[in-house]
């Protein structure tokens, strides 16, 4: 593979992107709840730009802050840097290293003064020109405008640090060059319908260009910021890059987008594409580092996503919850990029405990430090050698991060403790799944999860993947529709218990099928969650309460029981609520390698739906109590009664005599330690 191919190539891991090339469409935007606040350091008060600082030599952007900082590192030899070193001269040799690009040569030629490095980097970068340069004169889009010009950030972003961290060693022809196609290139992507090569143009749909949501945004984001700050001064377009990039996109539309749909932090394209975020946050860093300005902090969403997604990290800390497409890995593994993510918002956020908190998940996790050579930068850069270790277990144990529509609860932090996620919020997003109301339970692995994590595609998003009660009619499952906003209706965390209960009805869109779709829950960590689903949909639809497993289970009248990883699951009915019981095998479904689906059909009609989920015995006797409740015997000793309101929210735990009304309404969560 050649340098130039691996450039081009790298946004499939580096950036999440569309899979087949042709975006997709998404509905309305969602407004999320507002309920809560964590790590909330936004910076109120009038915008100003009077404290920017534009730097006019070179090299600007990033190194000025930063420089002793890395040199140090360098010479000291810290095992980043030395990693860092190493791969930039295995490069410099001549190894073709999948994805590596330029800038990491130019970053190392300024720390070290030796210009071999750059001399390679230029090299590099005229080759991406050049060839671009070639296609534009036989009249065809050059690599830089594929798939809807994801890669940009990569490719303009490359050529950039280069042209400002190696400027001395680029000829005066070469700039001129590098810029005329840079400044088209990003000019095509704000002006699509006028977008133009050569003397030729070539419009394109302008897909995800106002979306702040959406991955693409952040690569037209870096490749903007970038190309403005490496040429002011020497490109009259320059000065319009960086009020395109500061005051238009990032203030204008990103951060009052965050501000109102994004509460709590996180990505509505789920874990795996919304780790595209992690390119968001370095631009924040170097513009800090640029131009002395934090936009980091304009908006909330920043710091409350650095709690979002440790609370989206499993408690084996090896993977992360499988939330959306997942098209490079579909089983959600942690990975560099993970890694990236929290590292960046550490970097960020120095000072925060949760950085603290962040760095012993990291060092306990499954990537201590970047696999891949076109990652190791950035262990190099945002190197927290010097931040101090605080225990994870300072974090409360549940999060709801309500602009994505995401509840998390643990029974602790330590790797054998019981997670679960229910879903109920704005889908919005193209790469978020039909999986309102759905439900997942981790303990040591996979108990109940999303099947597509063992999907080909990693982009099985129909109701029949997840554990969710399905409505069918004529024989095909009604869709979930984007544009949509489910409620989380009632949340309330006290001692020994978490509740909560999801309204999806609003995701069908005012299917006349479908009257109400609500699922309430009650976990009693560690190892037991009372499930209650109320579904009131047309006589000619049937019902299917479903859970995705990773294995078959074995069904005994009313009682199905999973054995994974060490640990079981028992799943009963309770009374006559829901349908025999059954398995589906995944495998029936093309796109889906393994795992199957316990199911229970009913036909139509105004259901209920009572489960206990115990975990490794943790139940040994589960009898009904009135209507709509359960009394469970707990191996722990004792008794625990979950009784639910047939017809609305609300629900009442009694245990040891005394009873608990949980009602409806969102409660917040007790405030993570600080």
């Amino acid at each position: 593979m050649t340098r130039t191919t691996a450039a081009l190539l790298i946004s499939l891991l580096i950036t999440a992107c569309a899979v087949d090339g042709t975006p997709g469409t998404t509905g309305d935007e969602g407004v999320g709840e507002s309920a809560m606040t964590y790590g909330d350091s936004r910076e109120d008060g009038a915008d100003s730009a009077t404290n920017l600082t534009y730097p006019t030599q070179h090299p600007r952007i990033f190194l000025t802050p930063h420089r002793t900082r890395l040199a140090a590192a360098l010479a000291q030899g810290t095992p980043a840097a030395s990693r860092f070193r190493t791969r930039v001269d295995q490069w410099l040799g001549g190894a073709d290293l999948w994805g590596f690009q330029a800038w990491n040569g130019a970053l190392l030629s300024q720390l070290s003064g030796n210009t071999a490095y750059c001399t390679k980097s230029v090299a590099q970068v005229e080759a991406q020109v050049a060839l671009a340069e070639a296609a534009i004169a036989a009249n065809q889009r050059p690599a830089v405008a594929s798939d809807s010009y994801l890669q940009i950030g990569e490719l303009i972003g490359d050529l950039a640090l280069v042209y400002d961290w190696c400027f001395a060693q680029v000829t005066s022809s070469q700039r001129a060059r590098w810029i005329a196609y840079a400044n088209q290139a990003v000019w095509n992507v704000w002006n699509y319908s006028q977008a133009k090569w050569g003397s030729t143009t070539m419009p394109w749909s302008g897909w995800s260009t106002n979306n702040p949501s959406n991955n693409y945004y952040y690569s037209f984001l870096r490749a903007t910021m970038l190309l403005g700050l490496a040429t002011k001064g020497e490109s009259s377009q320059a000065d319009a890059w960086l009020v395109k990039f500061r005051d238009e996109k990032i203030l204008g539309q990103l951060v009052p987008t965050f501000e109102q749909d994004l509460f709590g932090g996180g990505s509505r394209e789920g874990t795996g594409y919304g780790v595209a975020m992690r390119r968001l946050y370095e631009l924040y860093l170097f513009w800090q580092a640029t131009t002395g300005e934090d936009l980091a902090t304009r908006t909330g969403h920043t710091g409350a996503s650095l709690l979002a997604f440790m609370h989206q990290t499993m408690p084996t800390l090896d993977r992360v919850a499988p939330t959306g497409d997942h098209a490079r890995d579909a089983t959600a593994a942690f990975f560099d990029y993970h890694r990236d993510y929290l590292e960046e918002l550490m970097a960020i956020f120095p000072s925060s405990p949760h950085a603290q908190r962040a760095k012993t998940l990291l060092a306990g996790s499954n990537v201590p430090a970047m696999t891949s050579a076109f990652m190791v930068a950035y262990d190099f850069i945002n190197d927290h050698t010097q931040l101090s270790a605080q225990p994870l277990d300072g974090l409360n144990t549940a999060y709801y991060a309500s602009g994505i529509g995401e509840l998390y609860a643990r029974s602790g932090w330590d790797k054998g403790a019981t997670w679960i996620n229910l879903i109920a919020g704005p889908y919005t997003e193209s790469h978020a799944h039909q999986d309102q109301g759905s439900l997942m339970l981790y303990k040591g692995g996979w108990l109940v999860y999303d099947a597509n994590v063992q999907s080909r595609s990693g982009l099985s998003q129909k109701t029949n993947s997840h554990s969710l009660v399905r409505i069918d009619r004529a024989g095909t499952p009604i869709k979930q529709l984007t544009g949509t906003t489910s409620t989380l209706a009632a949340l309330q965390q006290g001692a020994g218990y978490l509740h909560a209960a999801a309204d999806v009805t609003a995701a069908y869109r005012g299917n006349s099928a479908i009257q109400k779709v609500q699922r309430e829950l009650v976990f009693l960590p560690p190892n037991v969650v009372v499930v209650y689903d109320r579904v009131q949909t047309a006589a000619d639809t049937t019902q299917t309460w479903q859970l995705a497993l990773p294995v078959a289970p074995s069904i005994s009248g009313a009682t199905a029981t999973v054995a994974s990883g060490g640990h079981t699951l028992s799943v009963t009915r309770i009374g006559a609520t829901g349908g025999a019981m059954s398995v589906y095998d995944f495998r029936a479904d093309p796109d889906l390698k393994g795992g199957f689906r316990l199911d229970e059909q009913l036909p139509g009609g105004d259901r209920r739906y009572l489960h206990v989920l115990a975990l490794d015995g943790a139940v040994t006797a589960a009898t009904q109590s009135g209507a709509s409740g359960v009394t469970l015997s707990l191996a722990s000793g004792g008794t625990a009664t979950v009784s639910f309101a047939p017809d609305a929210v609300g629900a009442t735990l009694t245990r040891a005599g005394q009873a608990q009304a949980l009602g409806a309404g969102v409660n917040a969560l007790p405030a993570e330690a600080q």
